[in-house]
């Protein structure tokens, strides 16, 4: 008997559909080629259309229930979520590949966010300030805008979903979802707990499918009232485009090129734990990955000793066997990009030293795999200092003072994340003030963001919208501005209460 591969439908209107298409694109495991999960189907614009248009129903009735109440919605979805994070960091590793350590955080974030919007629920909070005429009271309230269009992208599974979902959610918003082609099950599964957690039928759409499809399909829909979208800046810009024709509302988390800062007083045994965690942790598959590190001159070969010592022993591996490090890249044409920036980099005359190639021994032949790899001698401008690899390839830049540290860091289109590592706390207050970064670290990583903080960055990063905390609340929600003349007569503001006398 042939085996039988499960196939993952569409969500609209509160029932589980194929697409109007019927066709099917498999979905693989990335340690193992081999290991098919399942099959999602290859939407197009009439599924979107669909989705939009049950949204759009479903809003009429939502966007009235209190928002404490679509609160504790996503409070029930935190407790599925907590109920069932082994099960589903398993199946973040197996489909998008970072080890289960991080699988579990993944889970664990989009846990917390719902938590959040739990609390949010009662704390959408407007103004209320003094009016300039008698008799008369002001104040904002918050308003939901309708249709939102989430899109988002594979490293982040359920956390960056959660980022999007649950306080569009919360806010009043109907939503159409699109997950990234490469982690289609787990995008359904969140789905699926929202659903038991009780949001009603055509609040949630989740539509499967391709970027230029069902992507740009969401971007533009006229029904559509907001786009978020995670991902490369260059698919941003086209959305921007697109939205800004529309007048559409436009939130954008794209790239990034971040840089460690490692100074001559620096803890270098810390440096060094942060510079591995932020360069190869989700095998360097995140906007905030450490790319660059920019050490001084006095302390570099010291440092460079230690971190060698240390990559060279990282075990690559599939991301379910616990000892592993160092999980696979997502699918196979990564490695073939990963690769070309390697060799972009060799022919610039950047020495490397160490990996630089696709890894395939034992095990490794099954996934797709690549080495860590550090490159030395490497310039601001340089080709590997200045693009976004998404792979596991860190560039060492020398400097020999603080300024120069700060403007190698700062020479970058990006403005994602940033760390120092510095015992000064004038140069950390330097830096706090001169980085041109959207996150500063001091003395830690370039990743490690928090969910009740404000995500995102400066320059080709974003277009100034901040995910996670408080401000996502401000992305999915209008202020509305409320005047209340109980005077019983027409007050003219600055007219009437700014007469001359005489």
């Amino acid at each position: 008997m042939p085996k039988t591969t499960s196939r993952y439908l569409n969500f609209i209107a509160g029932k589980w559909v194929e697409s109007r298409t019927g066709k099917w694109s498999e979905d693989r495991n990335p340690a193992d080629d081999g290991d098919v999960l399942g099959e999602v189907p290859r939407s197009d614009a009439g599924d979107v259309d669909a989705a939009v248009k049950a949204a759009q129903k479903a809003f009429k009735s939502w966007r009235l229930v209190p928002a404490p109440k679509r609160g504790e919605i996503m409070g029930r979805a935190a407790a599925i979520l907590r109920e069932r994070k082994e099960e589903m960091s398993k199946l973040l590793t197996r489909e998008m590949g970072k080890v289960l350590e991080e699988g579990r955080g993944d889970v664990q974030e989009s846990i917390d966010t719902a938590v959040y919007a739990l609390g949010a629920g009662t704390r959408l909070m407007g103004e209320t300030v003094p009016s300039e005429l008698p008799d008369k009271f002001a104040m904002t309230v918050r308003a939901p805008l309708g249709v939102c269009g989430l899109i988002s992208p594979w490293n982040f599974p359920t956390a960056i979903p959660s980022w999007k979902l649950f306080p569009a959610l919360t806010c009043g918003n109907t939503v159409v979802f699109k997950p990234a082609s490469d982690t289609p099950i787990v995008a359904t599964e969140m789905v699926k707990i929202l659903e038991e957690a009780g949001v009603p039928g055509g609040v949630v759409n989740l539509v499967h499918g391709g970027g230029g499809e069902v992507g740009m399909g969401i971007v533009n829909h006229p029904g559509v009232a907001l786009i978020s979208f995670t991902g490369s800046s260059e698919v941003g810009r086209a959305i921007a485009e697109s939205c800004g024709k529309n007048l559409k509302r436009c939130s954008l988390e794209l790239g990034g090129k971040n840089g460690s800062i490692v100074m001559d007083d620096a803890d270098l045994d810390l440096a060094v734990d942060g510079s591995i965690w932020g360069a190869f942790g989700t095998t360097g598959q995140r906007c905030t990955a450490t790319s660059r590190i920019i050490v001084h001159e006095k302390v570099k070969a010291e440092y460079l000793s230690r971190m060698l010592d240390r990559v060279k022993k990282l075990k690559l591996g599939p991301g379910l066997d616990e000892t592993v490090k160092v999980g696979p890249l997502v699918n196979a044409g990564r490695v073939k990009e990963v690769h070309g920036w390697v060799e972009k980099g060799l022919a610039s005359g950047a020495k490397l030293l160490c990996g630089g190639k696709p890894a395939t021994n034992g095990v490794l032949k099954k996934g797709w795999y690549y080495e860590p790899t550090i490159f030395d001698n490497v310039k601001a401008g340089d080709v590997l200092a200045q693009e976004e690899i998404f792979g596991p390839v860190l560039s060492v830049i020398t400097v020999r003072s603080f300024d120069e540290a700060i403007d190698a860091l700062n020479n970058s289109r990006y403005g994602l994340s940033a760390s120092i590592y510095t015992r000064d706390v004038n140069r950390a207050f330097r830096a706090m003030r001169d980085v041109e970064t959207g996150i500063l670290y001091v003395n830690s990583s370039t990743i490690g963001a928090e969910n009740h903080l404000p995500f995102g960055g400066m320059k080709d990063t974003g277009n100034g919208h901040r995910e996670g905390g408080w401000t996502a609340y401000d992305i999915y929600s209008e202020t509305r501005t409320v005047y209340v003349d109980y005077s019983g007569k027409l007050q003219r503001a600055q007219i009437d209460n700014r007469k001359v006398d005489g």
